[in-house]
């Protein structure tokens, strides 16, 4: 099971947010984000989850330049997966270009599943589609609006479209250290047949461990934020346990 750090940028700094709130739950972890994806990538990092805050609020590739030369630094040591404000096809074969292995559609796909269709299309095995759901009702625009579709019926429609693996967020434990929802997430990955990454709520080693009991059930890997950057979880010992279960 792939255990995948998370830089958030904003403003060309690591962050991390509670919930999505761009404006006031938003705590900065290291100035320099170049440095902080050459740290996980050291560390032992298989690949880096990085999201684009300003990307994702504007709908431009904001960031562009800053995610270039974190994969320069990288220098291939880790996959790269992005996701935030991709909205055209062009945006994603630029990323890909540059060196990004995974583009993470969410909103769009969401609003604009043709999109989604196309991009899958254009450029197979490299597409995860974001599932942010609160209460398995799927939410897009930073969250803040209910899309009324049940997650696993809009899962099974996008893996049909050809998907590389779902990004599955409880949005009310993101950034809030309460916990992954492993049920909900388990439950995803037993609906469909592609990969599922869990995101939101990872606390401590016993999230870890409860993932891979699931793993099975095709959770692929999970995303860690700010259970890493407030020490809540020691990375290192995290992977030392996904090699213990590889076993």
């Amino acid at each position: 099971m792939l255990l995948i750090p998370a830089i958030d940028l904003q403003q060309g700094r690591c962050v991390r947010l509670r919930q999505g709130d761009l404006q006031n739950n938003v705590t900065v972890y290291n100035e320099d984000a170049v440095d902080q994806a050459a740290q996980w990538a050291d560390m032992g990092a298989e690949r880096i989850h990085i999201v684009d805050l300003d990307g994702a609020k504007t709908g431009k590739p904001v960031n562009a330049r800053l995610i270039g030369e974190m994969i320069e630094e990288i220098g291939g040591d880790a996959e790269i997966e992005l996701g935030g404000g991709i909205r055209t096809l062009d945006q994603i074969e630029k990323y890909i270009d540059a060196g990004v292995d995974y583009v993470v559609i969410g909103t769009a796909a969401v609003k604009q599943p043709g999109f989604l269709r196309e991009a899958c299309s254009a450029f197979p095995g490299q597409i995860i589609a974001a599932l942010d759901a609160k209460d398995g009702i799927v939410a897009t625009d930073g969250w803040v609006k209910s899309t009324g579709h049940d997650v696993v019926d809009l899962a099974r429609r996008f893996e049909d479209y050809g998907v590389e693996a779902f990004l599955y967020t409880d949005i009310s434990r993101d950034g809030m250290l309460s916990g992954v929802n492993v049920e909900a997430t388990a439950a995803l990955a037993r609906a469909v047949s592609v990969p599922v990454i869990a995101s939101g709520g990872m606390h401590t080693i016993e999230d870890v461990a409860a993932l891979l009991k699931v793993e099975d059930d095709g959770v692929m890997g999970a995303v860690l934020g700010r259970s890493l950057y407030e020490g809540t979880i020691d990375f290192e010992k995290a992977l030392e346990l996904v090699d213990q279960s590889d076993v």
